[in-house]
């Protein structure tokens, strides 16, 4: 027997290949917006952070008076409570919005401006992907963090208030039964929902500005529908614009929450209208609105260089 019958034949070897990796262009987009502008998380949380500071000053002075101050009853510490509730989370919307307003505005006017939009144009996403990547991020990523930053701040300010109210002897279950967690979250995220549809033409026009003007992007923005609202107001004496301007700045709350009074301090659970919000007109044609001008937007974006 020959030497090459008694030696097997080495089995070949065989090499896994692995499957490229598909692209994810536009959750990369994504990413690239949340990695430039942390600001949109920072700055709301910063705010947070300010709310609980200012109510653990309050708790320190409530317990330094405690012995001398009588609590009669669930409504008289409800009015103590709820009114930190509103208040904070009002703070941090209003700063949300403040910042996702400057990052629209900003997102495709900084680009040209620092001339990095050479950089991002020779990467393979299209100029529609990287308009909808920011679009998505204002009008998505933004409304859950603001949600989860919320949240968050109640709860700490309802262990704050468990440990105010625990020497006064007053259940503090009977008092968030009549302020539950639940009904402000759910308020909450209804809310953040109808402002997205809501703001969404406002955040399309914004972008738009950023992309199209090579300076002063936020006077480019306000003053066209504040002087179209005065041409209107002086040549033909009506004031249909300015009702239109305020009615799109107002939120929509009108049409997402039905039977809300001035005298509350947020609207219930039972408020929450779906229908009639969804329903309206004003919505949809806002959509639609938005997304010309984000097409509009992206052919901008197509043809300037650098600003």
């Amino acid at each position: 027997m020959s030497l090459s019958q008694a030696v097997p034949e080495a089995a070949p070897r065989t090499t896994a290949v692995k499957a490229p990796m598909t692209p994810r262009p536009f959750i990369w987009s994504v990413r690239r917006e949340l990695w430039e502008h942390r600001a949109i998380f920072i700055a709301p949380a910063a705010v947070a952070a300010l709310v609980v500071f200012g109510v653990l000053l309050a708790a320190i002075q409530v317990l330094g008076h405690i012995g001398n101050v009588e609590v009669t009853g669930v409504r008289d510490a409800e009015a103590v409570t709820a009114i930190p509730y509103v208040m904070g989370s009002f703070a941090v919307l209003i700063t949300g919005f403040i910042v996702g307003a400057f990052y629209c505005l900003g997102a495709l006017h900084n680009e040209r401006r620092d001339r990095s939009i050479l950089f991002w144009k020779s990467m393979p996403v299209s100029d529609l992907t990287t308009v909808g990547g920011k679009a998505f991020a204002a009008l998505f990523v933004l409304p859950v963090a603001l949600f989860v930053i919320i949240v968050v701040l109640q709860l700490i300010m309802m262990a704050i208030n468990a440990v105010l109210l625990l020497p006064s002897g007053l259940g503090v279950a009977s008092l968030w039964a009549r302020w539950p967690l639940f009904d402000m979250t759910a308020v909450l995220a209804w809310t953040l929902i109808t402002a997205a549809f809501w703001y969404a033409p406002i955040a399309a026009w914004l972008l738009l500005v950023g992309a199209w003007a090579k300076r002063a992007p936020f006077l480019w923005a306000v003053l066209p529908p504040l002087g179209l609202c005065m041409v209107e107001g002086l040549g033909f004496h009506s004031g249909y614009c300015w009702r239109l301007l305020g009615d799109r700045l107002s939120g929509g709350f009108d049409r997402a929450f039905s039977q809300v009074t001035m005298n509350e301090a947020m609207p219930g659970l039972a408020q929450i209208d779906p229908a009639r919000f969804f329903s309206s007109p004003d919505v949809w044609i806002g959509l639609a609105a938005a997304a010309g001008l984000l097409f509009a937007a992206v052919r901008v974006r197509r043809s300037r260089e650098i600003g």
